[in-house]
């Protein structure tokens, strides 16, 4: 059986949620739904919606939200807190390490093949130190509870990790339909994100920066699936969101068209892809980028974040190796461990996976999204052989996990309160210091026994409520 984070073994409450099942009886379950359509409503008002291309209807969605919040103790919360702060360290250290002596593949802990003949590796960032020896400034790591006090790691996601917006949302909306819940200072607050992101990035400024640094937000643009969120993050920050087209280069410096003149511009939280960033390095066709850019970047000129070539960090491939480089560079033990994983790339654990992948989780390595995957449990005799026949072709594209127990959460039905499983992505923050706001995304597969959360395959979010001591 799954680990029920509202229910104890024998049925009784946990006594984290104790103020939340007083609050489901008084309310009662026909009440908590229609202040959950109330909810909806404000969502579609205010404009939460996320793009799904390519599957007819209407390609602008609402996430559905739950109303049941998703608690963890002050106790929990802190040796999340360690084992968040201690990846973001490691993966940054791998990062400055691959782009300049490769230390970890030197010393035969990393195989050479897996960092330089892997797409996501930049050969045009080697030898360059970006400001801070920062190149992943937000880090979401993906994370499931397997047990009363195990929580293991899904996967790190090093370049853009999408969802606050949800977050600092969700919590808006719980604070103004429930304000009885929060009067009592009993949930750690999460709005301060937004500022605590315009710090890091400004610590970050490059060495052309001489006083404030100007941040922006750039966006591909109002048609790309999270341009709610790039306009919500720029709003609260208080700086400009750009598009490409209000950038250019001159005389060493991106500069941004104002109705006052061009105006310097040293820190771009970007949400463009490397390979779109500018058609003079990268990909000559891209309409999305600003010629000249990475020269700029690579002088000294401005700060790019995510540094370009991050993304190598987050691949499933490399994500094995994560436990290794924290005793590698930070000399330490691994406080929040890895799913075991067996890498097709290797004969003998391919041959496990093919053996096995009827009950196994098959994932493409370069894969996001929940797409690319195979739930073997899930899957049919066809769809599993099918998959196999993928393996055997390119065996190093994929990887392989157990079919995990994950834990359940509370979550609102038709008729009553029904567990769902749930992964959390937290959003670490790295600049001078590395900041983690006390909370983070909870996304629900809310089809029972469904283990798929992404919201672009009907999975839905809720609040996460860090409890203060």
């Amino acid at each position: 059986m799954p680990f029920h984070e509202m229910f104890e073994p024998d049925g009784s409450v946990r006594a984290c949620y104790d103020e939340v099942q007083k609050w489901v009886e008084r309310t009662g379950i026909a009440g908590l739904n229609r202040r959950m359509e109330e909810a909806e409503a404000i969502f579609r008002r205010i404009g939460i919606t996320f793009a799904v291309y390519g599957e007819g209807g209407d390609p602008e969605r609402l996430i559905p939200f739950d109303l049941l919040p998703r608690i963890f103790t002050a106790q929990e919360w802190r040796v999340l807190d360690r084992g968040i702060k201690q990846r973001a360290r490691a993966l940054n250290a791998f990062l400055l390490d691959i782009y300049h002596r490769g230390e970890i593949i030197k010393a035969g802990i990393i195989p050479a093949e897996i960092i330089y003949r892997n797409r996501a590796y930049l050969a045009e960032m080697v030898g360059f130190t970006p400001p801070g020896r920062v190149y992943s400034h937000i880090v979401g790591i993906d994370i499931v509870r397997t047990g009363p006090t195990r929580f293991e790691v899904l996967e790190d996601n090093c370049r853009t990790p999408s969802g606050v917006s949800y977050m600092l949302e969700n919590r808006e909306i719980m604070t103004r339909m429930f304000p009885e819940l929060f009067a009592q200072g009993l949930v750690a607050p999460v709005d301060d994100y937004p500022a605590q992101l315009l710090k890091s990035l400004k610590e970050v400024a490059p060495p052309a920066c001489k006083g404030d640094p100007v941040v922006v937000v750039l966006t591909p643009g109002s048609l790309n699936s999270a341009y709610y969120e790039h306009s919500f993050l720029a709003d609260l920050m208080g700086v400009e969101l750009v598009e490409p087209a209000d950038l250019f280069v001159d005389e060493g410096r991106v500069w941004m068209k104002t109705t006052l003149g061009p105006k310097a511009v040293d820190v771009i939280y970007r949400r463009i892809d490397d390979e779109y960033l500018d058609p003079l390095t990268f990909r000559p066709d891209s309409l999305l980028g600003i010629p000249g850019i990475f020269h700029v970047y690579r002088n000294g000129g401005v700060t790019l974040a995510s540094a370009p070539g991050a993304g190598i960090a987050d691949d499933k491939a490399v994500y094995i190796y994560v436990p290794e480089m924290i005793r590698f560079y930070l000399g330490e033990q691994p406080i929040l461990d890895n799913i075991q994983t067996w890498q097709c790339s290797k004969p003998d654990e391919c041959a496990y996976v093919l053996e096995h992948l009827h009950e196994l989780v098959a994932k493409e390595v370069h894969g996001s999204g929940g797409y690319g995957m195979l739930i073997g449990p899930k899957s049919s005799t066809a769809e599993v052989e099918a998959y196999a026949d993928r393996i055997r072709v390119h065996p190093g594209e994929f990887i392989a996990q157990p079919t995990l127990d994950l834990s359940t959460v509370p979550t609102l039905g038709p008729a009553a309160v029904v567990g769902r499983h749930a992964d959390f992505r937290p959003y670490c923050l790295v600049g001078q210091q590395i900041r983690l706001v006390p909370g983070g995304l909870t996304r629900v597969a809310l089809t029972e026994g469904s283990l798929v959360v992404n919201s672009s395959q009907g999975g839905g979010v809720k609040d996460t409520w860090i409890l203060q001591d």
